[in-house]
């Protein structure tokens, strides 16, 4: 769904810029609370996999495929604040390097890719969990019915601002329809992928889901004829800054890894070549009858269109905008945790007691 340069005016491009740009401010302080020495990684990470996964096209109906938007993902496996950053990070790295989404509708894109999908979901996904069972299938369920909520959300989120701005004078009723419709069915593929990844890290480290914390119950045992808690068991010793990916978490960070680069390196070849869902509709209503009128910033780029342009194979630009978002986002989620650190240390100068 990323929307390109000249479907919405410069009036409301340039405001939802500014919300953006204040969503992208509130989450870097919200970030703080959530990231810590393992996180911190593992949020670059999933930035580098929800880019891997984007560019698998899926098919959805005859001649219109969709790909993963990533808020809910992102929002239920680090928060949702570093939610919003790693698809804030996504975005704007697709549309530097490779021409994907406007540059003028980057505060567009931002908006309803990254904060209107991480709000739903996340209010959607901490809903159901508080009114169903404390286990790791309520966990997944949850995760399913926000991600599969959070798209045609996304959606209608665009209609709103193509209603308000919108460059061609199509009926906002016939646009509603059109992509919410496509756009249910593109959330049943997020609602999978989503689900099978939450579940997945669960499976072996739960501790590292953000959603799942503080979901488990004490043990009991019968004592007596009457239920006692277990003493909880010491915690582990905290891993040491500078080493993010110690033990367990070192492992799933490398497995992670590993699977983003397969899915960009080797699986993107399959990807599906119809138009996505916003294409698809842009196409049938004359949405995008004006956007011949903008050239992208970065069509020139070598990796523009993911290579296409200058015959780059995809699974070749798919591995350099991996590396490249994993670079950039651990860099951000690693500043952001240093700046709680910061704020956590005491003050040098302590006033003497007497």
């Amino acid at each position: 769904m990323h929307v390109p340069d000249g479907f919405i005016d410069a009036p409301v491009s340039v405001a939802a810029g500014v919300a953006a740009a204040g969503a992208v401010a509130v989450s870097l302080r919200g970030a703080r609370r959530e990231l810590d020495e393992r996180t911190a990684p593992l949020a670059g990470l999933v930035a580098a996999f929800i880019f891997a996964v984007q560019m698998l096209n899926f098919p959805v109906a005859a001649g219109t495929s969709g790909h993963l938007l990533g808020g809910a993902l992102a929002a239920m496996l680090v928060g949702p604040f570093t939610g919003v950053l790693c698809v804030s990070v996504v975005l704007l790295m697709q549309g530097v390097l490779f021409a994907d989404g406007g540059l003028t509708a980057l505060g567009v894109n931002i908006t309803i890719m990254g904060v209107v999908t991480v709000v739903v979901a996340y209010a959607i996904f901490r809903g159901l969990l508080a009114v169903l069972p404390r286990t790791r299938a309520s966990v997944t369920a949850a995760a399913f019915t926000g991600a599969l909520v959070s798209v045609p959300a996304s959606a209608a989120a665009f209609t709103l601002l193509y209603a308000i701005g919108g460059t061609t004078d199509v009926p906002v009723g016939k646009v509603l329809t059109a992509m919410v419709g496509v756009h249910v069915l593109i959330g049943l593929g997020e609602a999978l992928i989503t689900a099978a990844t939450v579940g997945a890290v669960l499976a072996v480290r739960p501790d590292l889901v953000h959603g799942a914390r503080g979901l488990r119950t004490p043990l009991k045992l019968r004592v007596g004829g009457e239920l006692v808690d277990v003493p909880a068991v010491p915690a582990e010793p905290a891993e040491p800054a500078g080493a993010p990916a110690a033990g367990g978490a070192r492992k799933l960070w490398g497995a992670g890894l590993a699977a983003a680069l397969l899915l960009a390196g080797f699986v993107s070849f399959y990807a599906s070549a119809s138009p996505d869902g916003l294409e698809k509709v842009a196409a049938d209503k004359g949405i995008d009858a004006k956007a011949d009128q903008y050239e992208h910033a970065t069509a020139g780029s070598p990796l523009a269109e993911y290579g296409e342009t200058e015959g780059i194979p995809v699974g070749v630009a798919g591995v350099i905008g991996v590396g490249t978002t994993i670079a950039v986002g651990t860099g951000i989620f690693w500043v952001a945790r240093s700046r709680r650190q910061d704020s956590e240390q005491p003050s040098a100068a302590q006033p003497e007691t007497v």
